[in-house]
């Protein structure tokens, strides 16, 4: 299989997000109930997770080994949230500003 697999694909299950962040089961669930994290449920009710949801995982610990608590975490990753919506939005305005550059420029207004 060559296609990669998108990043919010949920398939791996919590013993593969312990080993590759390091983190417990316990604080894997703790993040889940504090809403820094939405794993997927298979049929048999189990977490699955995406890449993206690895990925958060170990931001969220590299946060909290900073010294932040749940709280100061919930903060940055709000923030940084922010940050990606605007800078999206930026994206968005330049290439509509351009649009409307080449649309004068053809009709010559």
């Amino acid at each position: 299989m060559t296609e990669q697999l998108p990043l919010r694909t949920a398939c791996f299950p919590i013993s593969v997000v312990q080993e590759l962040t390091s983190l417990s089961a316990r604080q894997i669930r703790y993040y889940e109930q504090q809403g820094l994290i939405s794993p997927k449920r298979n049929e048999g009710n189990q977490r699955i997770f995406s890449l993206e949801e690895i990925d958060q995982c170990a931001k969220i610990k590299e946060l909290i080994d900073q010294g932040l608590n749940i709280a100061g975490v919930k903060t940055v990753l709000a923030a940084r949230k922010q940050l990606e919506v605007e800078e999206a939005d930026s994206v968005l305005k330049k290439k509509d500003m351009k649009k409307l550059r080449r649309y004068l420029d053809d009709t010559g207004l």
